[in-house]
């Protein structure tokens, strides 16, 4: 393991930055931030409240600030020992960087190894740098040889660049004013004066991709390295990047240097993004399922689109959200008898009439897309490196059917357009199942996360939240999340994160499922799993439930000292434990069956309750079948034993054995 910093190198690091800082010349990365939503970001992260973490961060909160006494989101959740709070801040581009002030506090006030562990494994490009995978695959553009997309031809003195409209016009005024005059421009050939190593410097830098440290230039080239320099400076002019310029003549800092190509980085997905919405989701058109095919888009247009994607509404929803009342409602398309910039033509793009008076047509969306970025996805790009009819070149665009619904590909598309993944927790699942149909692995990760996040709801002990002086926020659990489908798409999409995910919701609530039929089901599907299983085997998503529910009872003992009352040592368990503790024979305080349901509450044969809440009896707490305990943490004891019961009888009425 790499050895952490002395305490005088820490102090010179920290007034070489504030210097720094103080000059201009360096942005402060962790800045004071007062505001409401900072503050429950930084309760969150000390309660281990990953779904408030998450509605924060996609609230836009700062999660590289700090408070008002000098702690980051990081350092909080890191200090308080909430693994999945950090890893969820890291995955989001929270700051741990070895060579800085805030990024060793951290690593120092890490609760444990584990998250010290997973701190030091998120370096610069994993953690600072979330878009890196985005920018790079935007600067392998310009090499790539198969599939071939692009549709520009610059050619100079002795050298030709395969460049793609739609980036140079999103990133470059110039480019921009000049293809949307003339957009079926093919080809375009640079001045003789200008060194072709410069226009290839602007062209990487145009995609993304870093300055080199040698310009080029020099003997057997045929221009000087000043002449390459007056060239990169007239190309920056021309083009109406002044910021390019300014990359090459930047400071050796490698703090600064990288601060500047962060910003960059971060400028052009913003471009890039302006010119999905503005060209790609305007000009989405919407038409009768059936007229779909008939769609003729011609191959030279303005928004140098050259596949069109398809999605189809499910019938469930033309029925339901599309009654024939609210047909003239549809959004109209662009009609057109003659080409208008290549956007569309033919029968489809006329509105049809309702073919009944009861049940209105079927609906689709055509996207017109760009090959380059469709190619971020394994699906698209072997479809367009294959010989299949998707990949030849046609007069009109190919129509290529995606089986989701039209929400979920404007959604997969923003991210392969932007890296942006925002949607709502109720499209989570149907995104991973689109994300895993076009092996779109990032975004299958990112749909986890907002799964395993906004789904958690809260877990934190009650006793933890009144610490802080807040009230438990109200749980809708049914409403937020099927549990049963996220922990079967975990498995159909082999999505690890979920499957545990579904084992701690589970085991945190289980008194809720356990007696469940299709709790049941879904155990006996886990052992299922196991291919030749024998009755040695143990069922994995029961372990783990296992695993959780000792976790979440655990927690509660270890700082209380009644860890031992979950000791089975001499067969004897918790509840006799208790029982000399209180004088009783079980350890539960003996009471009428009027006291035990003194307001009416029904109790199951099982002995669970079917009111919500803990009920309590002059300061006593009930257990899960009814019984008054001392304490809460005595009712914890015996709850652990009887759900552990349920368990077995679970296994034992399955004829199953784990």
């Amino acid at each position: 393991m790499t050895s952490l910093l002395r305490k005088d190198q820490l102090e010179v690091s920290l007034h070489e930055e504030k210097k720094l800082i103080e000059d201009g010349r360096l942005k402060e990365e962790n800045p004071l931030d007062l505001s409401e939503r900072f503050n429950r970001l930084c309760e969150a992260c000390r309660r281990g409240d990953l779904k408030l973490c998450q509605e924060m961060i996609r609230d836009g909160a700062n999660i590289n600030a700090r408070d008002q006494f000098d702690y980051t989101p990081l350092i909080l959740a890191s200090l308080c020992g909430h693994y999945e709070v950090v890893q969820l801040l890291l995955e989001s581009g929270a700051l741990c960087e070895r060579d800085t002030f805030q990024g060793e506090r951290c690593l120092y006030n890490a609760l444990n190894d584990r998250i010290r562990n997973l701190l030091l494994s998120y370096d610069y490009s994993k953690s600072t740098d979330p878009l890196q995978p985005f920018a790079a695959h935007i600067t392998s553009l310009l090499t790539r040889d198969v599939p071939q997309t692009s549709d520009l031809l610059v050619t100079a003195v002795a050298e030709s660049f395969r460049l793609h409209k739609f980036i140079l016009s999103a990133r470059s005024p110039y480019f921009r004013k000049k293809l949307s005059a003339a957009p079926e421009t093919t080809s375009w050939k640079i001045p003789n004066a200008i060194p072709p190593q410069a226009f290839g410097v602007a062209m990487r830098y145009v995609y993304l991709g870093e300055i080199p440290t040698e310009l080029g230039g020099g003997p057997g080239t045929g221009f000087s390295e000043d002449e390459i320099l007056e060239g990169i400076a007239k190309i920056s002019s021309h083009l109406e990047i002044p910021s390019l310029w300014d990359a090459v003549l930047q400071s050796d800092d490698r703090r600064l240097s990288r601060q500047r190509r962060t910003e960059e980085i971060e400028k052009g997905r913003s471009q890039l993004e302006a010119w999905f919405t503005d060209h790609v989701i305007k000009h989405k058109v919407i038409v009768d399922t059936e007229k779909a095919d008939e769609v003729k888009w011609d191959s030279n247009n303005g928004i140098f689109a050259d596949v069109l994607l398809r999605a189809d509404q499910p019938i469930e929803q033309d029925s339901a959200d599309n009654p024939a009342t609210d047909a003239p409602h549809i959004p109209p398309v662009r009609v057109t008898d003659v080409p208008h910039n290549g956007i569309p033509i033919g029968p489809a793009a006329r509105l049809s009439r309702t073919p009944s008076r009861t049940r209105p047509a079927r609906r689709s969306t055509l996207f017109p897309a760009h090959r380059a970025m469709l190619l971020r996805s394994e699906f698209f790009l072997t479809m367009f490196s294959s010989g299949f009819r998707e990949a030849q070149s046609t007069p009109h665009l190919q129509i290529i059917p995606i089986d989701c619904t039209p929400d979920i590909l404007e959604t997969v598309l923003a991210f392969l357009y932007t890296e942006k993944a925002d949607f709502p927790l109720d499209m989570a699942v149907d995104v991973l199942f689109a994300a895993d149909l076009l092996l779109i692995e990032r975004l299958k990760q990112k749909a986890a996360v907002v799964i395993s996040t906004l789904g958690n709801g809260t877990m934190a002990p009650a006793s933890d939240l009144q610490i802080v002086g807040m009230e438990r926020p109200p749980t809708t659990d049914s409403e937020d999340i099927d549990i049963y489908d996220v922990v079967r798409a975990g498995w159909l999409t082999r999505v690890p994160r979920l499957e545990e995910f579904g084992a701690r919701y589970f085991a945190y609530r289980l008194e809720k499922f356990i007696d469940e039929e299709e709790f049941a089901e879904l155990i006996k599907e886990s052992a299922g799993r196991i291919r030749a299983r024998q009755e040695t085997d143990s069922i994995e998503l029961l372990d783990d439930i296992r695993y959780y529910l000792s976790e979440r009872f655990r927690l509660r003992f270890e700082e209380s000292g009644l860890e031992d009352m979950m000791a089975e040592e001499g067969e004897m368990g918790a509840e006799e434990q208790l029982g000399k503790e209180e004088g009783t024979e079980d350890g539960r305080i003996q009471v009428s069956e009027q006291e035990k349901n003194p307001q009416g509450t029904h109790l199951h044969d099982d002995g669970s309750s079917s009111s919500t809440g803990v009920p309590q009896l002059n300061g006593a707490i009930r257990t899960l079948d009814g019984e008054v305990a001392g304490d809460e943490f005595a009712s914890d004891a015996v709850n652990y034993q009887i759900l552990l019961g349920k368990i077995e009888g679970l296994l034992e009425r399955l004829k199953l054995e784990a």
